[in-house]
């Protein structure tokens, strides 16, 4: 795309801004307990805030009471269609969601009516990524119990073309996202230490990290270094789609992607994290297999905490 196709594109673009992508919409469900319980039981969160007659709901479930379901949003002719609809034209076929933010001014209860208001709030410049080439695109949503703001959740995506992959003489690793709440943790697996944070209130580790604690509150904390050892708690082999950045080594050389075992990992220090499980093949992966840390490089700037069967006990 020439220089001034692109300037006369950014200009169509950057008139969404400040357009509503859903106004006045509704929860499709008041606040519940059930739901709550499902989502303390999925993140194993037992704090006992969230149960009870005087229950509250977690903070982080903002979101999900504005979500639309399956069935998705009847309406699809708003600003925020006609914003994806230009930037496919544009070429901007693929979509990945980047990162979101959580402000909460007020607990939500069970039996509290939600509503909101999404406004388009930003879009960016084009951006060349490793992925491709497209826009960011940030949505700003306000929910409400009646005329009460609760939270507001800030949304990104990156609308983009493909890169060419043929172009590319190997496959990278994706870049993690770092942030100011996890920073101190990409620090430390820098430098080959696995840090857990733990909260200088009431002693709870809590991994991936977090500004606050989730079972007291405590803005407060400091780490534990993991020692290393560790069982697989849960686990699922990826066959699709292919990509060869997360394949094995040995078939990262040959450009292949076989299937390969995604770990939920559970350590002794009292978290459980997410990683690749290796030395052994992915059918041998078992709930229980015992396994230990290793720090993986895949090229001159990453390296990310694995963990590997222990062969005395695989």
């Amino acid at each position: 795309m020439e220089r001034d196709d692109r300037d006369a594109l950014l200009a169509r673009l950057k008139v969404f801004e400040g357009q509503p992508a859903a106004v006045a919409g509704r929860g499709r469900d008041p606040v519940n307990l059930p739901m709550i319980r499902h989502w303390c039981e999925a993140m194993g969160d037992t704090d006992p805030a969230y149960t009870g007659p005087d229950a509250v709901a977690p903070p982080t479930m903002l979101q999900v009471w504005t979500m639309a379901g399956l069935s998705g949003h009847a309406d699809r002719s708003g600003p925020y269609d006609a914003l994806l609809g230009l930037l496919d034209a544009a070429g901007c076929t693929s979509v990945v969601a980047t990162d979101s933010e959580q402000e909460y001014t007020r607990p939500l209860r069970p039996g509290d009516e939600v509503t909101f208001d999404t406004v388009i709030e930003s879009v960016s410049e084009r951006k060349a990524t490793k992925l491709g080439t497209g826009y960011f695109v940030t949505t700003r949503t306000d929910v409400r119990v009646g005329p009460d703001l609760a939270g507001t959740h800030r949304f990104r995506i990156l609308k983009y073309a493909p890169a060419d992959r043929s172009r590319r003489a190997t496959a990278r690793r994706p870049r993690p996202v770092v942030n100011r709440d996890n920073a101190g943790f990409w620090e430390g697996v820098r430098h080959h230490r696995l840090l857990v944070q733990r909260c200088t209130g009431c002693a709870t580790p809590r991994h991936p990290w977090l500004p606050g604690c989730n079972a007291c509150g405590c803005p407060d904390w400091d780490t534990v270094e993991a020692g290393g050892e560790g069982t697989v708690y849960s686990y699922v082999v990826m066959h699709h789609p292919p990509f060869p950045a997360f394949a094995p080594a040995a078939d990262r050389e040959s450009g292949a992607a076989g299937p390969y075992a995604v770990g939920l990992i559970e350590l002794p220090e009292g978290v459980r994290m997410i990683s690749n499980v290796i030395g052994v093949p992915y059918d041998k992966v078992r709930i229980g297999l015992p396994v230990r840390l290793e720090f993986q490089a895949y090229d001159e700037e990453l390296t990310l905490p694995v963990f590997r069967a222990r062969e005395d006990l695989a």
